[in-house]
């Protein structure tokens, strides 16, 4: 996700953000949205948090964390958290980098479009400021509404449709097919 833009990748920001805030941030998600955020079974978020990887502060994670020559924490990969993982782990594959990003955009995008479509925000510029400030989507992407854009609303439900059985969250609304359909976008 870097490569893509991201100032870090998913497992980085869980170690920094908290493993305990990650699986309480979680909860509440999932208490507000069941039907697209509620999980069956154990998560990785789970296995950090039972074994008392809490992330940064107490220097384990997804990673470990050192001090370096400077006294900054960095970043070290710790062949622990994959063996704690590998119990749920459902099969060893390599994603090809475009396979990852679709994985992890797609549900961030279609979220951004519920927002839109049920008022959360008023303006497709209003949810891509928010996201550009608000929690480092790459600005040089424009926001979530404008890399749909760019990818074409046609080619973006295509793709979120091929991962569909991974969950609700890779469902495109029924308002967004029909924009794609009639080959609008969101911004002029």
């Amino acid at each position: 996700m870097e490569k893509f833009g991201w100032p870090m990748g998913p497992a980085y920001l869980l170690d920094v953000v908290g493993m305990d805030t990650g699986k309480h941030a979680g909860a509440v998600m999932a208490e507000g949205f069941p039907d697209r955020m509620k999980h069956e079974g154990t998560t990785a978020i789970d296995v950090m948090f039972d074994n008392k990887r809490y992330g940064q502060k107490n220097e384990k994670g997804f990673y470990r964390y050192e001090l370096d020559r400077k006294g900054k924490q960095q970043k070290v990969v710790d062949e622990e958290s994959y063996k704690l993982l590998k119990p749920i782990v459902q099969g060893d594959k390599e994603f090809e980098d475009d396979e990852i990003i679709a994985r992890m955009m797609i549900p961030l995008c279609l979220e951004t479009v519920r927002c839109l479509e049920d008022g959360i925000v008023e303006s497709p510029a209003d949810a891509d400021m928010g996201l550009i400030y608000g929690i480092g989507f790459p600005p040089f992407r424009g926001g979530a509404l404008r890399y749909i854009d760019q990818t074409g609303l046609d080619k973006f439900v295509e793709l979120a449709d091929k991962y569909a059985d991974l969950g609700p969250l890779y469902q495109p609304t029924d308002k967004l097919r029909e924009m794609a359909k009639n080959g609008q976008t969101f911004f002029a």
